[in-house]
């Protein structure tokens, strides 16, 4: 038996070769290299040919080496590259170690980096536990996508970006692709079903999404990615690191991308400029300020919405014509979506005294949009909301009817923060208690141009209206929106038993005031709400070993109306297409989970959940006009309950796998109201819920080959409410395959990436663009014979390839 002084100074001898033999494995200048976490015998630790020093040994894992046997070792280590890849989280980047006494998953830089360069927000979540997300792109530039999960929608998740919010405050769309640049991303977490109290959202009933940026680089450097792909994408990203500027503890970042594409599916041409900045300043004992910009411009074609008929009649060919003929309303290029953002946010840490911390987070965005769509008028029988326009003396006319655009600009400006304190009123004590505040105004008015017989207009932003005989522009909403929020929260955290048991109670209370104008003739020309919503929380977990934690909790959380706040109006009959739904009631739930985790070389997590939600809140959109306007209902009760999972492997012989499914079941509790009869929904699944959900990945990298598969399943989903219609289920997979060179001159370990995306090239259905309550006739429960209506799809991408480049420097 080796004693234990002996065992210390083996293991002491080990560390000192490990820092004097250069690297194991090549890293960056502003990084760290280490063995990986998992046991090795020291007689199958290989000395490495010294090469030039990249990296440098991280402090931390030195003290994590722990003796398993008088034979073996434990080193946890990684080694970071210029992209941000450790090899060291489970799963191959998918499963890094939770301890929140709640259920969430997230995303690191080790899977991030092996993704197409294009990716978001949402299509980095998609294999996580309970997450589905659809889209209809392969590429993640473009913002027509999704994300649901435990089966609650995207109006339903709280999206957050470095503690900002950042989906539109109106309807809760998240538009992930402005966000940041996937090279710029150092994790995504997604909380299924239970929102941290002091996220400043009030729609996330089903989770929240938080994505955080990398911190600037100690020392100066950058990296460079050049993309190619199919449907002629070409994109270019630098990025540069100031490094410490001068000796003021100040470093920075700032980073530009350039992305040009063809449409995958049509004919369309989008493109999209991105800029992202951060700057940031850490002294004390835990005192940073940071101040992070994001700038985007794009340009995204719009794709068709087919029914299920025109789905299996046409398939993917379904979409607008490629060429415009005067008097047909379908010429693409004229439904392009513009859209243009500048956000920001500066949080900061102050360090107050030794027990209290103050932590705030100031954040503003603009955006300036314009989405676009075709429709054709009649030159003497067209509306200005219910009036009568009169003669418009338009031109080109077929059949007495004028093919023109229909332009809905917006501007949209909100800003606001969210401060808390953070009071350690004892060793085992800490208290949180804070303030979010947010102003929005959003304005929002119709116009119609004239398209040229090349097909080209004036003006995409609405510059050159047409006008009406009294020079006033011809509108079917003219809106302007003021809305404010408070949150006022608190919790208390205790820790119990040598801090294996924790224990929480928190309460948040929110307020929400809106105030709208609608200036179309015939509409209702103010409305205003107020909501006042009580959300108390409580968790509970407790440590059973250093590696194994069980949590239980219990949580509300409710979503305002993501409402139109305007009557529309129908610019050819004068009619309304839809109402005014600010009166709508909020959305309410209460949810319960208990759950178990265990970290280590193995790591394997579960949680059961059941919520209860009154007011349910379906967002769906329909085109009206020929521009894309959201549709809201409030579909009552509804109640899901399932369990989710997760496993995966620290790497081992640079192997990870990763394994995450969900079962989940919901019902709806009541009938939905349909005219002034009710369709008979009671006990029916909920929409876009599917039952089971799934991925299997598997990753590889031993520093210089490496490579991932993930495949991804998603139950059939129904898209009435009467469930007499679904979205097939579909099976997804993308790999990837790329080498690490060894340092080249100034090149630090240039690499080259090959991304398969959807390789079966799977023609599905990725989500319901329109749900309805039922797509046939059905006789309601007082006997009433209720039309059916088609629901409409967002159709899956295809395959698609892209081979990237990149080096640090």
């Amino acid at each position: 038996m080796i004693s234990e002084g002996s065992a210390r100074a083996r293991r002491i001898c080990l560390l000192g070769t490990i820092l004097t033999s250069g690297s194991v494995f090549a890293g960056t200048s502003d990084a760290a290299t280490r063995l990986h976490g998992h046991r090795v015998p020291p007689r199958h630790i290989k000395a490495v040919p010294s090469q030039k020093p990249v990296a440098v040994l991280h402090a931390a894992p030195v003290s994590t080496v722990s003796t398993a046997s008088p034979e073996e070792v434990q080193v946890t280590g990684a080694a970071r590259f210029d992209n941000g890849v450790t090899n060291t989280t489970p799963g191959g980047g998918l499963m890094p170690p939770q301890t929140a006494p709640k259920s969430v998953s997230a995303v690191t830089r080790d899977f991030i980096a092996k993704q197409v360069p294009t990716s978001n927000s949402l299509t980095l979540v998609a294999n996580l536990p309970g997450v589905v997300v659809s889209g209809t792109d392969p590429l993640g530039i473009g913002d027509h996508m999704g994300i649901s999960m435990r089966g609650l929608p995207q109006n339903e998740v709280g999206s957050l970006l470095e503690g900002m919010p950042v989906a539109d405050p109106i309807s809760y769309l998240a538009f992930p692709g402005e966000w940041v640049d996937a090279d710029n991303i150092q994790s995504v977490t997604v909380s299924q079903g239970n929102p941290d109290i002091t996220y400043p959202v009030h729609n996330a009933v089903g989770g929240a999404l938080e994505t955080k940026v990398r911190n600037p680089s100690d020392r100066f450097g950058g990296l460079i990615d050049v993309s190619y792909g199919r449907k002629s994408l070409e994109r270019e990203f630098i990025r540069v690191d100031t490094g410490e500027i001068g000796k003021t503890g100040v470093k920075a970042f700032v980073s530009f991308s350039d992305v040009t594409y063809n449409e995958w599916r049509g004919s369309g041409q989008g493109r999209r400029e991105h800029v992202d900045a951060k700057l940031l300043k850490e002294w004390g004992r835990g005192s940073s300020f940071a101040f992070r910009l994001g700038w985007n411009s794009m340009v995204s074609p719009t794709d068709t919405y087919p029914t299920m008929a025109q789905w299996k009649q046409y398939g993917i060919s379904y979409n607008y014509n490629k060429t415009f003929t005067p008097g047909v309303a379908s010429y693409q290029k004229l439904s392009d979506y513009y859209r243009d953002v500048i956000k920001m946010n500066a949080p900061t840490t102050l360090r107050l005294t030794n027990s209290l911390d103050l932590v705030i987070n100031p954040y503003f965005f603009y955006v300036k949009s314009t989405p676009n769509g075709v429709t054709n008028l009649s030159n003497d029988n067209s509306f200005n909301g219910a009036e009568p326009a009169g003669p418009l003396n338009l031109p080109n006319q077929v059949d007495g009817q004028t093919t023109v655009q229909s332009q809905a600009l917006y501007r949209e400006y909100m800003g606001g923060q969210n401060s808390y304190f953070k009071w350690r009123t004892s060793r085992n004590n800490t208290m949180r208690f804070g303030w979010w505040y947010s102003y929005m105004d959003f304005q929002q008015a119709t116009s119609f141009a004239l398209i040229g017989l090349n097909g080209n207009v004036a003006s995409q932003y609405g510059a050159y209206p047409i006008l009406m005989g009294n020079g006033k522009p011809l509108r079917t909403w003219d809106g302007h929106l003021i809305q404010q929020d408070n949150g006022l929260y608190v919790d208390d955290t205790l820790k119990l038993f040598g801090d294996k048991l924790t224990l929480n109670a928190g309460f948040k209370a929110v307020m929400v005031s809106r105030y709208a104008t609608n200036a179309v003739p015939g509409a209702a020309y103010s409305s205003s709400s107020q909501v006042f919503e009580p959300l108390p929380q409580v968790s509970a977990s407790y440590q059973l070993t250093e590696k194994d934690q069980i949590y239980i909790n219990g949580t509300t959380s409710f979503s305002q109306l993501s409402g139109n706040y305007w009557d529309v109006f129908n610019v050819k009959t004068g009619k309304l297409s839809t109402l005014n739904s600010g009166n709508l009631a909020p959305e309410y739930s209460i949810a319960e989970e208990i759950g178990f985790r265990h970290h280590g070389l193995f790591n394997f997590s579960v949680s059961a959940f059941n919520y209860n939600i009154s007011n349910k809140q379906i967002s769906s959109q329909s085109l009206i006009n020929g521009v894309a306007t959201g549709v809201y209902i409030n579909a009552g009760g509804e109640t899901g309950r399932g369990i989710n999972a997760e496993f995966g492997l620290r790497p081992w012989h640079h192997f990870s796998p990763y394994v995450s499914g969900q079962y989940l079941h919901t019902s709806i509790d009541n009938n939905l109201l349909s005219g002034s009869d009710y369709l008979p929904t009671k006990g029916k699944s909920e929409v876009l819920s599917p039952k089971f959900s799934g991925s299997i990945g598997l990753s590889y990298d031993n520093g210089s080959a490496f490579g991932n598969f993930a495949l991804n399943y998603v139950d059939s989903q129904y898209s009435t409410f009467m469930n007499d219609e679904s979205i097939p289920s579909r099976i997804t997979s993308n790999v990837t395959m790329g080498y690490r060179f060894r340092n080249v001159w100034w090149l630090k370990h240039p690499q080259i990436q090959i991304n398969l995306v959807n390789i079966g090239d799977e023609k599905y259905l990725s989500g319901a663009f329109g749900v309805t309550g039922a797509a046939k006739t059905t006789r309601g429960v007082y006997g009433t014979m209720i039309s059916g209506s088609a629901p409409t799809y967002w159709v899956g991408g295809g395959f698609s390839a892209f081979v990237s480049m990149s080096t640090g420097f």
